[in-house]
């Protein structure tokens, strides 16, 4: 299985290094929606991306991070973790505008008994500066009876 996984990978990093790459990183927090709202009160979060320019305004690559839910202790609820693995697009509209969409799938990290699911994140940047983007994403884990969703905002920076 591992080597199902690594050969992709390694196809993709072979091809990112002819092209233009990006890495950056970010942190985002925001607010649970719909089935979680009355349970969790925050989400924070930091993530990474590795892109490369695939055409004039297109970019796509990598991302991983970790998303934490923080659980209403007057509830008794556990907090909830999840390490997401996606594709990353980014369609940059002009210098300053990007929208773009992860894809892939978010790793159930706690409580025991979080098996993770389908995870998406679409998104919307501004350029503050060259290497400074603010972030308003809405990001969603499909899991066994319901949906981690919240929306979120944050920075990333071009490193």
């Amino acid at each position: 299985m591992k080597k199902l996984f690594l050969l992709p990978l390694f196809a993709i990093l072979s091809i990112a290094t002819v092209n233009a790459q990006e890495f950056n990183a970010g942190l985002n927090v925001g607010l649970p929606l719909g089935d979680i709202e009355d349970a969790y009160t925050l989400n924070i979060g930091v993530e990474a991306n590795y892109l490369w320019n695939v055409s004039e305004g297109f970019d796509a690559g990598l991302s991983a991070g970790y998303s934490h839910y923080l659980g209403d202790s007057d509830l008794g609820v556990d907090d909830a973790g999840f390490l997401p693995i996606a594709a990353a697009g980014r369609f940059n509209l002009s210098e300053d505008f990007t929208i773009g969409a992860d894809l892939g799938y978010a790793i159930g990290i706690s409580p025991s008994g979080n098996d993770g699911g389908f995870y998406y994140a679409p998104k919307v940047q501004y350029g503050v500066s060259e290497s400074l983007d603010i972030v308003l994403a809405y990001k969603g884990v499909s899991v066994d009876g319901g949906t981690f969703s919240s929306v979120n905002l944050g920075i990333e920076f071009g490193l």
